[in-house]
């Protein structure tokens, strides 16, 4: 017996095909000899040393006269922006102010040296602020710090800043270990699993968290700290409980902050082509207020809380306490995670936007060696921030030679400027921060666009939304992984399964219920899974695939049942009146071609002939001779084109079905196998023919009948 069909290749000889077969694949060279041979070589350090230290490579070509203005003049746009938001943010983290100032000088300073985005402002970011002002709050409470003065019980904030600044530099440190490590172990693809809704899900309710944290500073009333699950809620329920305390004049100057932010900043958006740079509307806030404030003496006369004393000058590197690395591993492995995904995200889309590559390891060491060494120096955690990022590129910014200008702009307010803050009011940094949140809170719209495009994505943000919202921003950040990545295992274990057919002069598959030009082969039942095909969904592959148009199960025991009775009766089981196409244990592989080919339709042409001996196996009675109906297809064909590999489990489930449709005199074949597998690597079972010369790699021909496929799979044995 022989399957044929025409194909213009070249007809390769048994001789041919087991010289092919034992010919070994080209190997890889490994990393271990990759090293011997290159570890005393100068081009080997060389290029080791550009690829740590990136503006090596691209600094010694700076074109200076077409950049030089352009990142001078982004470099003190942004730093104009940094001073606001560092002191705002440092606030937002539960720090003394300056240490939002120190954060914008020396981790900025250090990602020129080591980052590959062009682009990207880094520095302090609320979300990852807020991160760090859970920690603070919960583990350095200024409860610990209350003083009986007078008989009055006062918080000593000297004591309680310097507790706080200790711990928040060791989890800044831990951060950047954290991020290194990860960065050397090429783990820069562990963002993967941030989805982007999980992502927008994520800082949309982390600005809902910020926005709470600075209601108090807003109203101008005390309020408690609150940590753990559901702290979110606590703190609102106590705002609303000290709402009748309410602050008048900070209130208002909050108010009337925000709103003058604003409405500059939809003229900076509506007029941004016509303006050089944009109208630096917070600086302009800070200086007024601060001044206002000074003149006024608005703290002793309304009460308005204000910044206090701001140092002046750099401080001392000190080395981080160790004995907090237990407590906060967890929490600072979340904040390296989330800020890199922030800061890698944001580096793609102007690469892609400005036609340059950013390496994602390699950013994973930039930024952790900015956290590792910005910790020592009183830092906290940075990240990178959307809106500076837009001012940088929008005012001309060309490389990280705006963030060095940026970065001396905050150098000269930490030397001899900072200090001339100590009268800026509270309220105006929490209306900073505030406005700044506008862009975060756009994301709820979101919603709908998920809701039109895919369900299961929305379900993501919605979920991560809600959890992070009740249980915090680190268990949240937890339970949002776990449960996206549970969507991807739903979603290969309740895959699509569909019946294909052809449609018409062509030779393009598709599923029938969603195509009304697909027609079913005659005699013919193609069946696809959308996913692949793996032990946790394999059992419910094997059920739909044998419920393809026929109870297999319910035949195959009438089937048992007249054969019994027909034993029990004496009579000689008939010769089975049709003849199978499936070859036998002897078959052999004369001639194999056909392999790869245009991937333009389902299935594409091949061939392969087989010739198989007589069979020593005692015939069976059929169904006809039986008595029973026989099934209105004579073939299966399993496509396996969305099968990327097969495991132990699924060769049994696929062996069981390959057993059961022989049992009703349907053939079956598997096409579109060309993942990875183990396929060629199991025994058949007893009295059947072997696995493998049912394998059908590149699919089967326009109009297959019966006894006729088409060629691909390795054809050796199951």
């Amino acid at each position: 017996m022989s399957l044929t069909h025409r194909a213009p290749h070249k007809v390769l000889s048994e001789a041919e095909l087991e010289e092919v077969a034992q010919r070994k694949p080209p190997t890889k060279p490994s990393l271990r000899g990759c090293l011997r041979k290159t570890r005393c070589s100068g081009s080997a350090a060389k290029s080791l040393l550009f690829r740590f230290l990136p503006f090596l490579r691209w600094l010694p070509r700076y074109p200076v006269k077409d950049w030089l203005l352009g990142d001078i003049v982004s470099g003190f746009s942004v730093g104009i922006m940094h001073l606001p938001q560092g002191l705002a943010y440092a606030l937002l983290a539960g720090l003394p102010p300056v240490t939002g100032l120190y954060s914008s000088f020396y981790p900025v300073f250090l990602y020129f040296f080591f980052g590959t985005s062009r682009h990207n402002s880094v520095g302090p970011f609320a979300v990852i602020s807020v991160m760090i002002g859970s920690l603070t709050e919960s583990l350095v409470p200024s409860e610990n710090f209350v003083e009986s003065v007078n008989g009055t019980n006062v918080t000593n904030e000297e004591l309680r800043d310097a507790a706080r600044v200790e711990l928040v530099a060791t989890i800044t440190v831990l951060t950047g270990i954290f991020q290194v490590a990860l960065g050397l172990l090429q783990f820069g693809f562990v963002v993967t699993y941030l989805s982007d809704p999980l992502v927008r899900g994520y800082t949309t309710a982390s600005s809902v968290h910020v926005l709470v944290s600075q209601l108090k500073n807003v109203f101008g009333v005390s309020q408690g700290e609150h940590s753990g699950p559901l702290s979110l809620f606590v703190t609102v329920i106590d705002l609303c409980k000290k709402l009748p305390d309410t602050n008048v004049g900070t209130l208002v100057t909050a108010i009337i902050a925000m709103v003058a932010i604003l409405i500059v900043k939809e003229l900076n958006h509506k007029f941004a082509a016509k303006l050089p740079m944009p109208i630096p509307i917070e600086l302009i806030t800070i200086i007024v207020s601060t001044g206002i404030s000074y003149g006024v003496n608005l703290n002793d006369k309304f009460g308005i809380s204000v910044v206090g004393n701001i140092p002046s000058g750099l401080k001392p590197p000190v080395a981080p306490k160790i004995s907090y690395f237990g407590q906060v591993a967890g929490n600072a492995f979340a904040i390296a995670v989330v800020g890199y995904a922030i800061c890698i995200s944001l580096g793609k889309i102007f690469a892609l936007k400005h036609g340059y590559k950013v390496d994602s390891n390699q950013e994973l060491i930039a930024l952790g060696l900015s956290n590792f060494l910005g910790g020592f120096f009183q830092c906290f955690a940075i990240s990178c921030s959307m809106s500076r990022s837009l001012v940088q590129e929008s005012t001309g910014g060309n490389s990280q030679v705006a963030g060095v200008i940026a970065s001396l702009v905050i150098l000269v307010t930490i030397l001899k400027i900072g200090e001339l803050f100590r009268d800026l009011p509270k309220a105006i940094l929490a209306a900073i921060i505030i406005v700044n949140l506008k862009g975060m809170f756009k994301q709820f719209r979101d919603l709908s666009t998920l809701w039109k495009s895919n369900r299961v994505d929305l379900l993501v943000w919605i979920v991560t939304f809600v959890a992070t919202l009740l249980l915090n921003l680190d268990i949240g950040l937890a339970v949002s992984v776990a449960f996206g990545l549970l969507t991807v295992i739903f979603r290969t274990q309740l895959p699509h399964y569909s019946i294909l057919g052809r449609i018409s002069d062509t030779d393009v598959y598709r599923d029938v219920t969603e195509y009304d030009l697909a027609q079913e082969v005659p005699g013919v039942k193609i069946f696809r899974s959308s996913s692949t095909v793996y032990f946790a969904n394999v059992e419910l592959y094997g059920h739909i695939a044998l419920q393809s148009g026929i109870d297999v199960d319910r035949l195959i025991e009438k089937k048992k049942k007249e054969k019994g009775a027909s034993l029990m009766q004496g009579a000689t089981p008939p010769v089975p009146s049709c003849t199978s196409s499936l070859p036998g244990p002897d078959t052999s592989v004369s001639a194999l071609v056909g392999l790869g080919g245009p991937r333009s339709s389902l299935f594409s042409p091949a061939v392969i002939e087989l010739s198989g001996g007589e069979s020593s196996q005692p015939s069976e009675p059929s169904l006809q001779s039986l008595g029973l109906p026989q099934p209105s297809f004579h073939t299966v064909i399993l496509d396996f084109s969305p099968v990327s590999f097969v495991d132990t489990v699924s060769i049994k489930i696929l062996k069981n079905i390959f057993k059961d449709f022989q049992e009703i005199e349907v053939d079956v074949f598997v096409a579109g196998c060309g993942g990875e597998g183990d396929l060629q690597s199991h025994e058949p079972w007893p009295g059947r023919a072997s696995f493998g010369t049912q394998l059908i790699a590149q699919g089967v021909p326009p109009g297959f009948p019966q006894g006729t496929g088409a060629a691909g799979c390795d054809m050796d044995p199951i």
